[in-house]
């Protein structure tokens, strides 16, 4: 063994061989597992990863210098867990200098946190924070010796977890452990280190964190922890607005998406962020049609119904399908929502822009809510309508979201089936034929331009939808009919 390995085994850390790991209900795994069991579940994965071998390799170019170098937080979590890591963090004593000199090739991607990026893998010098004063960059940095500082500067008890990268295929996995985080895992447990308070002051965005970790794992929030999010929570609107949208994005797609906003409801961050969904709780719905409950119930179930990783703009469909009902919530013959589909298109822009998502992201939300009662009425539309709904873009998301929708209701997928079968068996070409009328035919007939030209191509693109012209002079005919004034 090493000499820097060897100091750091003699240090005060928990080092497993073998132990029985406890995880989270709906991780896929055994409720109980041993080091040994697990690591089969391990070695299933690809073993030879081009970013894993060229961990492994700065890692032995390191300690052949005479450095420390530790695999540290997301992927050793992911290991215990049976979870391909998806990057590979490698934590050294060496300074940035001297990991220049090493790896020229490098990229020095934070350089007073001593953080360098080489061909994927980043490798960060130990250090400890100090004093941080705008809620996510310290004021001073200092490069530390020990890999005990390091691990208890960091967010949470799972992600504070050393292994040697020599050592990632060995059995038993042997793991460092200075801050309690495999009692945590065992007891699916997110902790922050230390104080909480301050954790969360450090870094506002570590609240959101602990809630996107909460909900993959399928993990409590340690209580201590939640009070400190609950009572900390308005700091998270001194957050970049693109770092919380990221995180929400997040909570949405990586698994367990309606864990994820009942904790962010509970811990009141939900409130801070997106009040127009935080509306929905107690909004009573028509149990003829929603016999599941109110409309938060309702969009939590979809959300939690959601296929795994599902593309955010279905995500986002989902969440914000129905935020037009709380302002649009009557009671006549019954319970009734007039106008909620545009109240809801006009909520959510306002939403969507507020996290500042892409325009494309936007329009495409907005289409899922514009678009998501319109199915109650498919099998009784013109053909030409059918088929313009058939083509919008993305139209598969509009279908998942229907489906959604009825199966967290009432449950008829009627109108769905009709649609999917539609879709399956409706080819580009037939959806979207090459007009047989163009505005310039138009003109070159006699038409003047102005208001009745879209009118008269839009006819004309009907009858060509349903079959009743197929040629120019055919559809020329059509808007003869329709002109106002005969040709001169």
């Amino acid at each position: 063994m090493d000499a820097p390995r060897q100091k750091l085994m003699k240090d005060k850390a928990t080092v497993v061989a073998t132990t029985t790991l406890v995880v989270g209900k709906d991780l896929g795994l055994e409720d109980s597992i041993t080091w040994e069991n697990l690591y089969s579940t391990i070695i299933s994965m690809p073993r030879t990863t081009p970013l894993k071998n060229r961990a492994i390799e700065i890692a032995a170019l390191l300690r052949s210098k005479g450095y420390q170098s530790w695999l540290v937080g997301g992927s050793v979590r992911d290991l215990i867990l049976g979870r391909e890591p998806k990057d590979f963090d490698i934590a050294t004593d060496a300074i940035p200098d001297q990991l220049l000199d090493l790896f020229p090739r490098g990229e020095l991607v934070g350089a007073q946190f001593g953080v360098i990026l080489i061909d994927g893998v980043e490798v960060a010098t130990f250090r400890s924070d100090h004093v941080y004063l705008d809620g996510r960059h310290p004021e001073k940095v200092v490069f530390e010796k020990d890999a005990r500082e390091d691990v208890l500067r960091r967010d949470f008890t799972i992600n504070a977890l050393l292994l040697d990268p020599a050592m990632i295929d060995t059995v038993p996995l042997p793991v460092v452990d200075y801050a309690g985080g495999l009692d945590d895992l065992r007891a699916g447990v997110i902790r922050a280190i230390g104080d909480p308070e301050r954790r969360f002051q450090e870094d506002h965005l570590r609240m959101l964190r602990a809630i996107r970790f909460a909900a993959r794992f399928g993990f409590e929030i340690e209580p201590g922890t939640m009070a400190a999010i609950q009572k900390l929570r308005s700091n998270i609107q001194r957050v970049s607005t693109e770092r919380v949208r990221d995180e929400i994005v997040r909570i949405l797609t990586e698994g367990h998406p309606r864990r994820g906003f009942e904790l962010l409801d509970e811990s009141g961050l939900l409130l801070e962020i997106m009040p127009e969904v935080c509306a929905l709780k107690g909004v009573e719905q028509p149990p003829e049609f929603h016999p599941e409950g109110d409309v938060w119930v309702h969009t939590m179930m979809m959300l939690d119904s959601l296929p795994e990783h599902p593309p955010a703009t279905l995500a986002l469909g989902v969440l914000l399908h129905d935020v037009g009902k709380p302002p649009t919530f009557r009671i006549a013959d019954r319970i009734r929502f007039d106008g909620h589909v545009e109240a809801g298109e006009k909520i959510a822009s306002e939403i969507l822009k507020r996290l500042k998502f892409s325009n494309d992201d936007i329009e495409q939300v907005i289409k899922l809510v514009a678009n998501h009662m319109r199915f109650s009425a498919v099998q009784n539309m013109r053909e030409s309508t059918v088929k313009r709904f058939l083509r919008l873009p993305k139209f598969e998301e509009h279908l998942e979201l229907h489906k959604l929708d009825c199966l967290c209701s009432m449950g008829n997928l009627q109108s769905y089936e009709f649609m999917k079968e539609r879709f399956q068996q409706s080819p580009p070409e037939v959806l979207r034929p090459a007009r047989l009328l163009t505005g310039l035919d138009l003109i070159e007939a006699g038409y003047k331009p102005g208001p009745d030209f879209s009118r008269m191509l839009e006819a004309a693109e009907d009858a060509q939808l349903e079959g009743r012209i197929h040629t120019r002079e055919e559809a020329l005919e059509l808007v003869e009919h329709l002109a106002k004034s005969p040709i001169t």
